[in-house]
């Protein structure tokens, strides 16, 4: 399957899966790193960091501006 760049950060691109996206597309994922002991996508260990990954429903503004930008496609 194919990726889709979700994103960039600080020049870090970030992707995801194409069927995954097709699930999450209507919702806005914010990727943090936080205090704490992380599990499948911790941060290198010893750091005292873990991700976490908080979501939400775009508005409808927002969705409307997004239906009009497709992602990037990869792959």
């Amino acid at each position: 399957g194919s990726d889709v760049e979700v994103g960039i950060t600080h020049g870090v691109h970030f992707y995801m899966g194409a069927s995954q996206f097709s699930y999450w597309e209507h919702t806005h994922l914010t990727l943090d790193a936080i205090p704490g002991n992380g599990g499948q996508f911790s941060l290198d260990n010893g750091t005292g960091m873990r991700f976490i990954i908080r979501s939400r429903l775009y508005s409808d503004e927002e969705w409307t501006y997004l239906s009009q930008h497709p992602v990037k496609q990869c792959g």
